[in-house]
């Protein structure tokens, strides 16, 4: 019997792309340079600074001025959570079934908490959901299993009770090392990999799809 069904933020719960690209574009337009596609920041939404400052400035970790960069893309971001960020089409109404039928339901997300907490408060679900597990609220992050079972935990639940939803191959390692069953989406970043090839218990299309394994 599935008790919880938990699922990644950026690309699963909800579409973030719109406002992490606007943060890299604006970074941009400060230094006289044209806005980057969406459809180019969109695909790597799921890596965070690391590949959004990667599309947006070519540059990596390693790059010497990578940690400044960081912290004014997160700033800016954070300065403008949720100016265009919403659920993906049926995700609403999968949350409501859920509800409805008594399933706890909660977000695991590598977003640190100063960002994913205040963004589902904007969203109008941080209240809803049974627990919030943030990149940070561990000492390890996806695709560790530790976050997983920290949220497992909090909903007082055993993991293998839990399904987790998520669009990038390291969700569904960090499922299957927390011993749930694991759901890829086809619908979100993916991070130019295949869903297909990541060993997922079930893919789904759409989310309302999900309610259908439970």
């Amino acid at each position: 019997m599935t008790a919880a069904v938990l699922f990644d933020l950026d690309g699963t719960f909800a579409d973030t792309a719109p406002d992490l690209g606007r943060a890299v574009n604006a970074m941009r337009a400060a230094r006289g340079l044209a806005p980057v596609p969406l459809a180019e920041t969109r695909r790597v939404t799921s890596l965070g600074a690391r590949g959004l400052l990667g599309v947006g400035f070519g540059i990596t970790p390693e790059h010497g001025d990578y940690p400044a960069m960081r912290e004014e893309f997160l700033r800016l971001y954070e300065d403008n959570l949720c100016c265009d960020t919403a659920l993906f089409p049926g995700m609403a109404e999968l949350v409501d079934r859920l509800e409805q039928r008594r399933v706890l339901w909660g977000i695991v997300t590598n977003k640190a908490e100063r960002f994913a907490k205040p963004l589902l408060e904007q969203l109008g679900y941080a209240r809803r959901a049974a627990c919030i597990i943030g990149g940070d609220t561990t000492a390890h992050m996806k695709p560790h299993p530790a976050p997983l079972l920290a949220a497992a935990a909090a909903m007082r639940i055993e993991p293998h009770s839990c399904i987790y939803v998520g669009d990038d191959e390291r969700d569904i390692r960090a499922g299957r090392a927390a011993g749930m069953r694991t759901v890829a989406v086809r619908f979100g970043y993916l991070n130019g990999s295949n869903p297909e090839d990541w060993q997922a218990d079930q893919l789904v299309s759409t989310p309302l799809e999900i309610e259908k394994l439970i």
